[in-house]
């Protein structure tokens, strides 16, 4: 207990060195679409994609003074780095361990591909990893970048020592998605160019609140909005994402588990861990516990923000048994403390 009220105190303390890599070309700098009869609006639309091999991401290492095994964050559908740049900053002042977060393909400012599997997405990861010489990490992901970091620790098992699912399995999702509907409401936002970026992100949640009710997740989205030379578009590569989404709620075939220890923590009232998937959960991962938070629904941190680390029991205890016992203690403070910095989502 006293470990924990430690780290919610260094929450608040900032002051941590981060070391950057962007890729040198926008993802976004292309020319967009016009909207057919008019001259000074532009569809919030995604640009063109290139290529279908492996690609550089973009990421955000935060440097520690130890050299331990670091702790690598992922992302879900939308999201990017800069989500957890709070927590990250806090785990390095609390363990001084390096923690990694990066923007999966067609997300934040990595490149943008036609292609858009978890094979593909693992093997980005995989890639960067080589280049920064992390030879071993402990993988947290929400949603598709759980679904990543499952895809990873079954493809290089040696690489992963520890991973933790936040509210997805390895069963097939797509009963119980709704992105296609997001897709539609983003893809269907117009506004002006040359205006003030506070009045286009009102303009543009205007628009998504005709389809997406929650504010929280207009928020989420609205992060995703970006202006360029004047025009405003959604910095995620809606093209992409839309043709990947049948591969996105299923995952890859594999017969060899993760025998390493594994937690997945899901929201009591999201349908993204059922009893009906500890089957498959038990073949791939057999060390895996499976825990759910009170009250809760897809994005947990959202649903319950008043959750602290302290009352997030199954997370602290999955994570104390870790060998990096006081590294892993500080990672459950992901699933709600981000979310103080910018009043947004900060997994999804």
């Amino acid at each position: 207990m006293g470990r924990a009220s430690r780290l919610l105190g260094c929450l608040t303390e900032l002051g941590i060195i981060k070391r950057s890599f962007q890729p040198l070309l926008s993802p976004f700098r292309q020319p967009l679409r016009t909207i057919p009869g008019t001259h000074d609006q532009k569809r919030l639309y995604s640009p063109g994609t290139t290529g279908t091999s492996t690609v550089t991401l973009a990421y955000d290492l935060f440097d520690g003074k130890v050299n331990e095994v670091p702790l690598v964050f992922l992302h879900g559908l939308f999201g990017s780095k800069s989500n957890f740049q709070s927590i990250a900053k806090a785990l390095v002042q609390k363990t001084g361990r390096k923690v990694l977060t990066l923007d999966a393909r067609n997300h934040g400012s990595s490149p943008h591909c036609a292609t858009m599997t978890y094979e593909a997405m693992s093997a980005d990861v995989h890639r960067l990893l080589e280049l920064l010489h992390i030879k071993r990490c402990i993988l947290i992901g929400h949603s598709m970048g759980g679904k990543t970091a499952m895809t990873v620790a079954l493809q290089w098992p040696d690489l992963v020592q520890g991973l933790v699912s936040v509210d997805i399995s390895p069963a097939p999702t797509t009963a119980h998605s709704r992105f296609h509907t997001l897709i539609s409401a983003m893809r269907s936002v117009q506004v002006e160019a040359n205006i003030p970026r506070s009045t286009a992100r009102r303009l543009a949640e205007e628009q998504l609140r005709l389809v997406v009710q929650d504010p929280a997740v207009r928020q989420f989205l609205l992060t995703n909005l970006v202006e360029v030379d004047g025009q405003y578009i959604w910095r995620v590569n809606l093209d992409s994402i839309s043709q990947s989404l049948p591969h996105l709620m299923g995952f890859p075939e594999f017969h060899s588990p993760y025998t390493g220890s594994s937690l997945f923590l899901g929201g009591a009232n999201s349908p993204y861990i059922s009893s009906e998937d500890y089957p498959e959960i038990e073949r791939l991962f057999p060390e895996a516990d499976i825990q759910y938070i009170p009250d809760a629904g897809h994005w947990v941190h959202a649903d319950q923000p008043s959750l602290n680390l302290l009352q997030c029991t199954q997370a602290y205890r999955f994570l104390e048994q870790l060998p990096d016992d006081e590294t892993c203690i500080c990672v459950t403070s992901l699933l709600r403390v981000a979310v103080r910095s910018t009043g947004t989502l900060c997994l999804e």
